[in-house]
């Protein structure tokens, strides 16, 4: 989709193309109804600033939906394809290292009672170890911010991808 044609649709289909980006109500209802946007780096922009922050609720609604690092999304919504696609981009393991991984996002749901969250695009599964033994130090409070910022940034990664960038 390009932005004219983003900027052209309808109310539903607008909210319907921006829902695989981060499927929380607010922030999509946000981005519909402030279109027209004059280029892409505005509707970024706009993703960006709503949001920011998330609340614990949203952040609650978005983990339901997000698979294990490390783990294939079940299904073939477009979402779920999203972050297969996302998580293909990391390349093979080698077994030691999918074993940490699969022992760290045991230990980060047992410390923090949700999934293990990070922005997969551009990072090797060493990088997503490496942040995921660091992250397991936080307190709750600390990580809750860490996650409302991974959100941002994987909707705002799959928004450009929706329009063709």
């Amino acid at each position: 989709m390009h932005l004219d044609q983003f900027n052209a649709a309808s109310r539903t289909e607008a909210a319907d193309a921006l829902r695989p980006c981060l499927d929380i109500q607010r922030w999509i209802d946000g981005l519909a109804d402030a279109r027209p946007y004059s280029d892409v780096e505005a509707l970024l922009a706009a993703g960006r600033a709503a949001a920011d922050p998330f609340t614990a609720a949203e952040i609650g609604a978005a983990l339901a939906r997000h698979p294990r690092i490390g783990e294939r999304a079940q299904g073939d919504s477009t979402e779920a394809r999203l972050s297969q696609s996302e998580q293909a981009g990391l390349g093979a393991a080698d077994a030691a290292v999918a074993e940490a991984l699969a022992d760290g996002n045991r230990a980060y749901e047992e410390k923090f009672g949700q999934v293990f969250l990070i922005r997969a695009a551009g990072r090797s599964r060493e990088e997503i170890l490496a942040a995921l033994t660091t992250r397991l130090a936080h307190t709750p409070e600390e990580e809750q911010a860490i996650i409302g910022q991974q959100l941002r940034e994987i909707a705002v990664l799959r928004l450009e991808g929706l329009m063709g960038r």
